[in-house]
Order: C-alpha cells, then structure tokens, then sequence
C-alpha cells in the first residue's frame, strides 16, 4: 500500500516520526507521500523524505491556508516555493486548490493564486496534488481549462456526480477515513464506480482517522482501513485495491518500485 497523502510533519508526529514509519511498514505500507502546505512545511517535508528515502516522498505548495496566520505575501512565498523545486526532491505541487468554507482570500484571488501553481506544476512537469472544499464547481472548470496538468483531487469525499467531472478529464480520485464513515454512503458510491486505475487511498494523517480507529491521531498505517472499505464497496479483494492503488501512486507520483 501506498499512503499518498499524510502530513507526518505536524507536531503530532514531532516525538514519534520513525515509530509511525515503522508501523506502517509493518502494517504493509511501502511509502508515504507527505505533504507540504507552505514553504517552511515544504522544506521540512523534504528534509524528511531524504532522512527515509525510499519510503518517504515529498510534495511542496501554498494551500488556500499559507500565509494568512503569518500575513506572509503571496508572491515572496511563491518565488521561495519556485527556488525550492529548483533544487529538486519534490514528486508534486501541492497540496494546492480552492477552499470556499473558510474563504480566507476572495474567490477570485484564490483562483488566481490556485492557477498560477499549476502553470509552476506544468513547467516542473509534476503532477498536482488538489485541496478542493465546497467549490466543486469552480474546481472542475478551472482543471478543464488547464489540459497540461495531471494529478489527483485529495480527501475526495463528494458523490458520483462530483467524481465523474474529475475523472472525465483524467484525474485521479484519492480516498481516505471518510469512505468507512457511516454517512458516507456517496462517498463509498464514488468509490465503486470509479474506474479501478483512477483510485488511490490516502489517510490524510493526522486527520480524519478512520472507522474503527475514530478518536485516535490518524498515521499511514491506518490506511488499510480505507482500502478495505473500498474493496468492500466494490465487491472486490483488498488484495485488488492494494495492487491497483499502488500501481496508480507509482505512476502518478514517480516513486520506484
């Protein structure tokens, strides 16, 4: 299994970082993508990556988020992110999107901020990692306009509908928790018909622990739980959704078998 998003450096993991790795490994996790959502988050994330090479992957991006609890300006933050790719380690861009439930920056400005990351993605030639909250719509569009770019709508947790606008113009879908939720019956739809080369799971970690581990700091090794309440789902053996999942995150993210 792959966990293809989690964020292993968050304080919650300050104290216990190789005892999470080596539980997931144990558990049967091959690598972990963790995610970068600013640009010290970013750097952090890669100096991780290079301490556990081979099984720890990094990403780097301004979410809907950076900057706003430091007041930071956008374009230093983007020119430091640039700099940072350009001295490699990175498998995407990202987490990087729309998030219309905080609203932090105007709409408009948050598209603006979202697009020129992409254009940054399509010129390091990496694939997207997309944070999209309550603005589906604008989402969808937005990534049709943009043909160049690749990559995968995070902690998707909308229904059929949602999903098809994704996957029609080529996405990847990332599941997590949320799937083994008991009102998550959309969700778990979405799942079951989406195409079996277009899934990934996810835990997200620390957040969004899943069914039966509710309660508990999320970490990689609970993904089993997300991919196991796809393959039920489905209909299908984990051990399916185990070897497509990972085949799909190898592909998308680069990460060697």
């Amino acid at each position: 299994m792959i966990d293809t998003h989690c964020h292993l450096t968050h304080a919650r993991f300050a104290d216990d970082i190789d005892g999470a790795i080596a539980r997931a490994r144990a558990a049967g996790v091959t690598a972990c993508v963790t995610i970068g959502t600013g640009v010290v988050d970013a750097t952090r994330a890669r100096e991780l990556a290079r301490r556990h090479a081979g099984v720890v992957f990094a990403t780097g991006g301004l979410d809907p988020f950076s900057g706003h609890a430091a007041g930071a300006s956008f374009d230093e933050a983007y020119e430091a992110l640039a700099g940072l790719f350009a001295d490699g380690g990175f498998h995407a861009v990202g987490e990087i999107g729309l998030d219309y439930h905080y609203d932090l920056d105007p709409r408009p400005v948050q598209a603006e901020k979202f697009e020129r990351q992409l254009d940054l993605a399509v010129r390091l030639d990496l694939p997207v990692v997309i944070h999209v909250r309550e603005a589906h719509d604008d989402m969808a569009a937005i990534l049709k306009s943009h043909p160049r770019n690749r990559g995968v709508i995070h902690s998707f947790t909308g229904g059929p509908a949602e999903a098809e606008r994704y996957l029609a113009i080529g996405w990847y879908l990332a599941f997590n928790g949320v799937v083994t939720f008991r009102n998550a019956d959309e969700v778990r739809e979405a799942a079951r018909r989406a195409p079996l080369d277009r899934i990934l799971v996810e835990t997200d970690s620390p957040y969004l622990a899943p069914i039966p581990k509710r309660g508990a700091r999320c970490e990689p090794a609970f993904v089993v739980h997300t991919l196991t309440a796809i393959a039920a789902a489905r209909g299908e053996d984990p051990s399916v959704i185990e070897a497509a999942t990972t085949a799909n995150a190898r592909a998308l993210f680069g990460i060697g078998g």
